[in-house]
């Protein structure tokens, strides 16, 4: 049965910069040799994602990637902004609006501190469970 969790932005820390936690999370993927998507809403995101990474623990490396060149397959941690098409991986960090398409088996929801954001969540969450996910939240 495939698995959606939804990281629910909470501690100042998150609340100051989401793309952390997303790194944090991309971090853990990639120590348990997870193979992963992260998908963003939009090019700018993604570049931000991408200055973050390197960034974020200097005693950590995580390889990584914009989406879009021969060496994707490869990448560890592969940063998908909308309209760039990849092969489908076992695990998806989703920061878009919507459930993700494609095959998975677990994927992974970050969601805003902010109560306007968190709407389209409880949308997906529903829609997730439509699906027969297995569904777990957890507070950040």
């Amino acid at each position: 049965m495939p698995r959606a969790d939804f990281y629910l932005i909470d501690k100042p820390q998150f609340r100051e910069n989401p793309l952390l936690l997303v790194c944090k999370l991309a971090q853990h993927a990639y120590s348990a040799q997870q193979p992963t998507l992260i998908l963003t809403r939009d090019f700018a995101q993604a570049e931000a994602l991408d200055g973050v990474l390197w960034e974020f623990d200097e005693d950590a490396f995580i390889p990584h990637q914009l989406a879009g060149d021969e060496d994707d397959a490869g990448t560890a941690v592969l940063i998908v902004p909308p309209g760039e098409d990849t092969a489908d991986r076992p695990l998806v960090i989703n920061l878009r609006d919507s459930v993700p398409s494609g095959r998975y088996d677990r994927v992974l929801e970050v969601v805003a501190a902010d109560p306007d954001a968190r709407t389209g969540s409880r949308e997906r969450w529903r829609e997730y469970q439509r699906l027969g996910f297995e569904l777990h939240k957890h507070d950040m």
